[in-house]
């Protein structure tokens, strides 16, 4: 099991990326456009530097909705491979079937 701590401030990153998501994607465009002015762009990219760094989308990290493991992540299940396991091992999880040779 995860620290608490840790799923709480993926969670504040969640909250924080959804809410500056628009702003972000504007700022973006106009640092992109070649059309707009050399002034504009720069102003874009001090507004860009001033928003929190947690509001960015790429500071999210994918944790397992059991037991908010950070690694071995299945993005179809949203899970661990270890819960994943005990899950199925528990016949929790339709369909699958623990393998035997």
């Amino acid at each position: 099991m995860a620290k608490k701590s840790s799923i709480e401030k993926n969670n504040r990153r969640r909250h924080m990326t959804s809410r500056d998501l628009k702003k972000r994607t504007e700022l973006k465009t106009v640092i992109m456009n070649r059309e707009s002015s050399p002034e504009e762009r720069m102003q874009a990219v001090l507004k860009l530097a001033e928003m929190p760094r947690n509001g960015a989308k790429v500071r999210i990290r994918n944790r397992c909705e059991v037991t908010g493991r950070p690694r071995a992540y299945y993005r179809k299940l949203k899970m661990s491979r270890v819960a994943l396991r005990e899950l199925g091992n528990m016949g929790m999880i339709p369909g699958l079937v623990k393998s035997s040779w």
